[in-house]
C-alpha cells in the first residue's frame, strides 16, 4: 500500500471513531483514556524498539539532530504520555456543556453548546477528542472542543 492510500485509509478510521467518541459518555471515555496510559506504559519496551527503527531511519535520511531528539521516546517521555492522558481524564468533560444563550427576537433561544471536534495532542501523542494547538499553551494538557 502506497504513503496516500494508507493515509486515506487512517483518515477514514479516524472519521469513523470519532463519530464513536462523539457518542460515548464521559465515564466511556475516561477509561478509555485510563487504558490507553496503561497501554503506553505496559507497552515501553516495544515502543522503545520501534522508536528506534525509526531513529535510525531519520538518521540516514539526515534529518537534524534537534528533530531527532524530539522523535526520540525516552522511558522519560514514554511516562509524561501515559500521564498525560491520566491527567486529562481527571479533567471535567466540556463536551455537552452550554457557553452561551440568548433569546431571538422572535422568542426563539439560541445558544452555544461544546462539541467533540477532532484530536488532543498531549506530549508528542495524537488521540481522538478535541484539539489543543495554541503556541502559548503548547504542552499544557486541555480537555477541550
Amino acid at each position: 500500500m502506497d504513503i496516500k492510500s494508507f493515509v486515506l485509509k487512517k483518515a477514514g478510521e479516524a472519521k469513523d471513531g470519532a463519530r464513536a467518541v462523539a457518542k460515548a459518555s464521559s465515564e466511556q471515555k475516561n477509561n478509555a483514556l485510563i487504558k490507553m496510559a496503561g497501554a503506553i506504559k505496559k507497552n515501553t519496551t516495544e515502543l522503545q524498539r520501534a522508536n528506534k527503527k525509526d531513529i535510525d531511519a531519520a538518521k540516514k535520511k539526515g534529518l537534524p539532530g534537534a528533530m531527532i531528539d524530539r522523535l526520540t521516546l525516552t522511558e522519560k517521555r514514554i511516562d509524561e504520555m501515559a500521564q498525560g492522558l491520566i491527567e486529562i481524564a481527571a479533567l471535567p468533560d466540556p463536551v455537552g456543556e452550554i457557553t452561551k444563550m440568548w433569546k431571538r427576537p422572535n422568542g426563539m433561544m439560541v445558544g452555544k453548546m461544546r462539541v467533540p471536534i477532532g484530536v488532543i495532542r498531549v506530549r508528542g501523542i495524537l488521540f481522538q477528542y478535541g484539539y489543543c494547538e495554541d503556541p502559548e499553551e503548547r504542552g499544557q494538557k486541555r480537555r477541550d472542543t
